[in-house]
């Protein structure tokens, strides 16, 4: 009897360790990106690792603009495990079968940058939203422009009194391409400036890209261009590299070139005088609200916008406010 309730007693103590190492092993937490190329979001990506440091055990994957591939990857995680997901996806079209795999294990999902449609969002309770309102980063881009042509009569080089521009798209379809495309254009025209498109092209959000379609606009309209709209910095540079390249910022030849997200190498460029500005589309604040999101769903705890810390409407999305950068403004605190 004594062997017995030793080995009830030993059989117990195993029990229990296993249980408690279980209990202290944090928990795993999936994040997806959709192409680590993409300078603002592999910066939303540094602050989700950040955040989670200490606190989970975080798998960080890169699709590498390839929708299938993320198919793949996000089933992997499921299967090893995950207990909250925190995905950029590669299409916002195809988000819907991201959440319905998601809801099919009663994973928590939170989806950042590309926002899937209402319908979509509202199949699964446990999926969130965390971006900006590509509206509102749209209207600042067009209010940069008008801004500096309000403050430079001379920058019409031809005195027509109409703004003649090129126009670098992010990417055919993108929620947030067509956006801020279509509210920067509208802030210009709200600032009572006429304008004509010399070209448009589809950079893909890539800097080399960008590069090379704006030596393309260059080669095709040359001096006429009087400035350049850009979705995001990346292409902004890009079309920075190719104007410099063409003999512009020096000598006195200025191109009024202005960006979206704020990144550190527009920054820089904004501080050296080549990119007329940028519009914040706060990767900290994005990464911080993804993180906080995914743990307090990982908890099952209720989500509000108080114990969030970021506004939160009623459809589950997150919109971090943006601002306009320019030099005067992009070293302050």
């Amino acid at each position: 009897m004594k062997h017995k309730r030793l080995a009830t007693v030993i059989l117990a103590m195993i029990l229990a360790a296993q249980t408690s190492a279980a209990a202290a092993s944090p928990p795993k937490i999936g994040v997806c990106i959709y192409n680590a190329a993409d300078t603002f979001m592999s910066s939303v990506v540094r602050q989700i690792q950040k955040e989670g440091e200490g606190s989970a055990e975080l798998t960080v994957m890169d699709s590498a603009n390839d929708q299938n591939l993320q198919f793949t990857q996000v089933l992997d995680m499921l299967d090893d495990g995950v207990q909250a997901l925190i995905i950029n996806p590669v299409d916002r079209t195809s988000a819907v079968y991201l959440i319905r795999l998601a809801q099919s294990r009663n994973v928590p999902l939170v989806l950042i940058n590309r926002e899937p449609s209402a319908d979509d969002l509202a199949l699964y309770d446990g999926a969130y939203y965390v971006g900006t309102d590509p509206k509102e980063t749209g209207y600042l881009c067009g209010e940069l422009v008008a801004d500096w042509f309000a403050a430079h009569p001379e920058a019409d080089l031809n005195g027509d009194g109409v703004i003649q521009y090129v126009l670098l798209k992010g990417e055919p379809g993108h929620q947030d391409a067509e956006l801020r495309t279509l509210y920067s254009l509208q802030a210009i025209t709200d600032a009572g400036f006429r304008t004509q498109m010399l070209g448009e092209d589809t950079a893909l959000w890539e800097r080399s890209v960008g590069q090379e379609k704006m030596a393309g606009f260059l080669a095709t309209w040359g001096n006429r261009i009087e400035c350049v709209i850009s979705n995001n910095d990346d292409m902004a540079l890009g079309a920075i590299d190719a104007l410099k390249a063409a003999g512009w910022f020096t000598g006195g030849r200025y191109m009024p070139v202005v960006g979206v997200d704020a990144t550190e190498p527009a920054l820089e460029a904004l501080r050296q005088g080549s990119l007329l500005g940028t519009v914040l589309n706060d990767a900290i604040n994005q990464g911080r609200a993804a993180w906080k999101l995914a743990w307090l769903l990982y908890k099952r705890e209720p989500v509000t916008s108080e114990n969030l810390g970021y506004a939160m409407d009623a459809n589950h999305r997150v919109y971090i406010p943006s601002q306009k950068i320019t030099l005067d403004n992009v070293d302050t605190p």
